[in-house]
């Protein structure tokens, strides 16, 4: 490949008087008198690196007549530029036409709805709002990264394929061989051992069981990739395809995973107001004015505890008309969440203990008998954006609880062993990484924080 300049290192640090090449897309292309202007753009930051062309430059004319979106590389040499908002600009000796635009080309316009844009999301990272996302979204996933290496956690890769339930819900995607117009039958319905595993198989919606075990001959792990849920629902928050990080600490209780939430966050809110500040101040100015600060207040913000008895006392004495019930023994609702948040505490909340009953198998259950301690973070706007828990490491006490709820004990046999032999108090969490980039951005819908989202009805890109 032929070394050329990325635009946002030439914007940051090119120095008047070098030659350079750049290549990209046309944004815009204005002409004057002899002269043409090109704003460029190649993914690496907001701002387009502006061209200039003289008339005395070799096919000018057929140049000077680029549609938007057209694919060229530019040489030339760095200027100063008398425009606002940047101090070089490209003085052209030679232009490389790549690829060329028709008049169907659908991001002619500067404003289009993210509704429209989701329709052509194969083009839609051409878009200043896109193009932040997706830098965003990068750049994040990198500071994940770093937080844990710096941690000294230890990265796994658990199985997308899988022949567990994690949270019990069903609501997952079979994975087969079989032919699912006549596929081989038994006396109990499809004969699965005829199948590729031998056994029901499906897209997995957490790491987190596989992710129990590790830790517990690695003490701190943490995974980080896609998941998957077949829930039909066309909310702006679910998607079916996401993606989850998860670590897992062992020697650890339930406050000692919210600590390490906490400082995740404030980690994550830092970053991406040090790393990205170009595009924060895109979505702090064109998406949700007071984004910047929001963050900010995040990253400084006093994390407070409330323990859901209290969580549920203060929705009850709250004098709001909710949409959806409030008494002990429910679930919170997004709501009663962002109530909490924003008009209890006026910041970011765990509420910890749930009862038992509404919360998954795996988790440790507390000397009352009802409740189990598990963790919610809540945030300003958004509501839960982290939940965890302590993990139940008796062993007589989980099985207690699988029977209960009839989880097969046979088929986590493996699960089981990890009490059996060597158990250790541990915990961890889960985070929706959209979630949080929605949260991070003011973006509000998981469609526009993935490239390519997968919902009910749209696998087309």
């Amino acid at each position: 490949m032929s070394k050329y300049h990325r635009i946002a290192a030439l914007l940051k640090e090119g120095e008047v008087g070098t030659e350079v090449s750049v290549k990209g897309w046309v944004r815009s292309l204005r002409t004057g008198k002899g002269v043409a202007f090109i704003a460029l753009n190649d993914g690496s930051c907001l701002t387009s690196l502006q061209i200039v062309l003289d008339a005395t430059l070799p096919d000018f004319e057929e140049i000077s007549r680029l549609g938007t979106g057209s694919a060229i590389g530019v040489e030339g040499t760095l200027v100063a530029s008398p425009a606002k908002g940047q101090s070089v600009e490209l003085q052209a000796t030679k232009v490389t036409v790549y690829g060329t635009v028709d008049d169907k080309y659908p991001l002619q316009k500067k404003h289009h709805t993210f509704e429209f844009l989701r329709t052509i999301a194969h083009l839609r990272p051409r878009s200043n709002t896109f193009g932040a996302v997706f830098r965003v979204r990068s750049a994040l996933s990198f500071a994940i990264h770093k937080f844990f290496r710096e941690r000294g956690f230890i990265y796994v890769h658990t199985p997308i394929i899988t022949a567990n339930d994690c949270e019990g819900a069903g609501e997952q995607f079979r994975v087969t061989t079989l032919d699912i117009g006549a596929p081989p039958r038994n006396d109990f319905g499809v004969d699965f051992c005829q199948d590729f595993f031998g056994q029901p198989t499906q897209l997995t919606v957490s790491g987190q069981l596989e992710g129990e075990v590790l830790a517990c001959g690695l003490t701190s792990i943490y995974t980080f990739g896609p998941t998957f849920r077949s829930e039909n629902s066309n909310t702006s928050r679910h998607a079916a395809e996401f993606w989850m990080v998860e670590p897992e600490i062992a020697f650890a209780d339930l406050a000692d995973d919210a600590d390490l939430a906490e400082d995740f966050i404030k980690y994550l809110c830092r970053f991406v107001l040090e790393e990205c500040a170009e595009d924060m101040a895109f979505f702090d100015k064109q998406i949700d004015p007071g984004a910047i600060e929001r963050v900010r207040a995040l990253a400084e913000a006093r994390f407070a505890r409330m323990d859901y008895n209290e969580a549920i006392e203060r929705l009850e004495k709250a004098g709001t008309s909710f949409q959806y019930p409030v008494r002990w023994g429910l679930d919170l609702q997004t709501e009663h969440e962002r109530y909490l948040s924003e008009q209890v505490v006026g910041g970011p909340l765990f509420v910890l203990n749930y009862p038992k009953d509404i919360k998954a198998f795996y988790m440790r259950q507390n000397d009352d008998g009802r409740t189990v301690a598990a963790m919610d973070l809540l945030v300003p706007k958004v509501g839960e954006i982290i939940g965890g828990s302590q993990r139940e490491e008796r062993l007589d006490l989980l099985e207690k609880r699988m029977d209960e709820i009839g989880i097969s004990k046979e088929s986590l046999s493996w699960y089981l062993d990890s009490r059996r032999w060597g158990s250790c108090p541990h915990a961890g969490f889960g985070l929706g990484f959209e979630r949080l980039i929605m949260h991070l951005t003011g973006m509000e819908n998981i469609r526009d924080v993935i490239p390519f989202p997968r919902t009910p009805g749209h696998a087309e890109f």
